[in-house]
């Protein structure tokens, strides 16, 4: 049996159709990776400092660490309609988004890596006389990298998600807005090509992650 065209195109009809549509793909693509962007960079300089303060500190773990597992405890999918109310239909909600849904698996990774290392290393390279800020440079950074980077990876393909649903809800731009009115239209060649994408935005986003992680650890080069 022959499936219709119009409900699982071929994928050279999807692929013509990205060519064909190409300005319009490209357009929604740069609002939503400039969302995207923002959000995600906004949720590494909030959750990689914190999560090294509250690894490092007893007061910080028990003055902040609970509220945050509580705000994590809320769906965030479920405050998308409030952050609309509250931040209107422009940008500022799909970031607000990213960075609710990225922080927290981002947070837990760094606190991880931060405490990773191994105590009787400080105390072998304090006897030796290192000062503070080389131990933390040369030992605790290193040893935290792996995990952190890890999370980031995660955590990058959670923020797109977060966008393309920020841009559901409401939004006049982007790949999710575009995937809905296709979908309103029952133009499934189109939102075959925004879903190919979405998962082209999803393997760079990964693959620069990557090349930062190998640029960012020199150590690592050399062993293997």
């Amino acid at each position: 049996m022959k499936i219709p065209s119009y409900l699982l195109p071929g994928p050279f009809a999807v692929f013509e159709r990205m060519f064909a549509d190409a300005g319009s793909l490209w357009v929604h693509t740069l609002a939503t990776l400039n969302a995207l962007a923002i959000g995600f960079v906004l949720s590494v300089l909030i959750a990689v400092p914190l999560g090294l303060l509250l690894s490092l500190s007893r007061i910080a773990r028990q003055v902040l660490y609970p509220p945050t597992v509580v705000m994590q405890l809320i769906p965030k999918i479920a405050m998308a309609p409030l952050l609309l109310v509250w931040l209107g239909f422009g940008i500022e909600t799909k970031v607000m988004l990213v960075v609710l849904i990225s922080f927290f698996p981002l947070l837990l990774a760094s606190m991880t890596g931060f405490a990773i290392l191994d105590e009787r290393l400080l105390y072998l390279t304090k006897s030796m006389g290192a000062s503070g800020w080389q131990t933390f440079w040369y030992l605790r950074v290193p040893a935290a990298m792996p995990v952190i980077f890890s999370g980031l990876k995660t955590t990058a393909t959670m923020a797109v998600t977060a966008v393309i649903v920020a841009e559901f809800l409401g939004s006049n731009n982007g790949l999710g807005y575009a995937l809905l009115r296709a979908s309103g239209a029952l133009d499934t060649e189109y939102m075959f090509a925004v879903i190919v994408v979405m998962t082209l935005i999803g393997v760079i986003l990964n693959y620069i992650i990557e090349i930062v992680e190998w640029l960012a650890s020199p150590w690592q080069r050399r062993d293997r």
